[in-house]
C-alpha cells in the first residue's frame, strides 16, 4: 500500500480510496497540472505477472477509447519503480454501495439500478467496438 506523501511519478499520493481485485486506488495530486486525480496501481505481486499487466493495459486502452459521461476518463498510464498505474479522473461523491446502504437511490431499487447500469455498460461497449473512440452519447 502506498502511503500519503509518496510520489508515484509526478503524482503525490494523498489517501487511499479503495482496493479491489486488480489494484489499489488512491486520491492523488497531479503536481504538474495541480489537479486531483485517482491513481489505480497494480499490487506489487501482480506487476511480475505478464498476463495481469497485459490485462491492466487493455483496461487502460478500453477506457482511453471511450468518451462517456458515465465512465471516468483516463489521463495516462505510468510505470514507477516496476509498478504500473492508471491515472484517472477523480469523481467525488459516495459510491453506489454507500448510496444503497443509506437508501439514497430515490425510487430505484437495487435491481432497477443493476439493470440501468448493465444497459449503460452494454451501450458503452457497443459504442467502443463500433467507433473505437467516438463520443457514445450514452443516456
Amino acid at each position: 500500500m502506498l502511503q500519503a506523501g509518496t510520489k508515484f511519478g509526478s503524482y503525490e499520493i494523498a489517501a487511499p480510496i479503495g482496493a479491489g481485485g486488480m489494484g489499489e486506488v488512491y486520491r492523488a495530486l497531479d503536481t504538474r497540472l495541480r489537479r486531483h486525480v485517482a491513481v489505480k496501481v497494480l499490487p506489487e505481486s501482480f506487476c511480475r505477472d505478464r498476463d495481469r499487466v497485459a490485462r491492466f493495459e487493455r483496461e487502460a486502452r478500453v477506457l482511453a477509447a471511450l468518451n462517456c459521461p458515465l465512465i471516468a476518463a483516463i489521463y495516462g498510464i505510468e510505470e514507477v519503480d516496476g509498478r504500473t498505474g492508471l491515472v484517472l479522473e477523480l469523481i467525488e461523491g459516495p459510491t453506489l454501495a454507500e448510496r444503497l446502504e443509506h437508501g439514497e437511490t430515490g425510487s430505484r431499487s437495487p435491481t432497477t439500478l443493476g439493470r440501468w447500469s448493465s444497459r449503460r455498460w452494454r451501450r458503452a461497449y457497443a459504442c467502443w467496438t463500433a467507433s473505437r473512440g467516438t463520443s457514445c452519447g450514452v443516456t
